[in-house]
């Protein structure tokens, strides 16, 4: 018999990979690259984001993020701007067309997490989400 943390390793390598699925499928007909919707998604629940942070949270370079921010400003998703208080900062924010795809998007993913916790009790929920939280915390 497997041991709890083989069984809990291979639980979350199929939920990840069934959520993957799913935003693939989600983002794939909408014409914007994931990476581009996870930044999206990003910056509609942060706010808007020096690039440095911004590259920390998607997890790939500054470099990387540049060019994902460029074609992302002339698809009018997003807007480069000066930072108050730090003339050497670079704010990134979403335009009223990336607000929206955010709104969207989030709508999409509240939707499924309504599904997927439609049979548990409000205090699984609870529950649910104090471990969601825990685990985020460790990364």
């Amino acid at each position: 018999m497997k041991s709890t943390e083989d069984q809990l390793n291979h639980v979350m390598v199929e939920f990840y990979e069934k959520l993957s699925s799913w935003e693939q499928a989600v983002v794939k007909d909408n014409g914007y690259s994931l990476p581009q919707i996870h930044t999206v998604e990003i910056l509609g629940g942060h706010g808007p984001m020096r690039m440095k942070e911004l590259a920390e949270k998607i997890g790939v370079t500054t470099g990387t993020l540049t060019v994902q921010i460029d074609k992302m400003v002339n698809a009018d998703l997003v807007t480069r701007m000066p930072h108050e208080s730090d003339r050497r900062s670079i704010l990134v924010a979403l335009t009223e067309q990336g607000q929206a795809l955010y709104r969207e998007h989030d709508a999409l993913h509240l939707q499924l997490t309504g599904e997927l916790t439609a049979e548990f009790s409000d205090a699984e929920r609870v529950q649910l989400l104090s471990f969601m939280k825990r685990i985020n915390a460790e990364f």
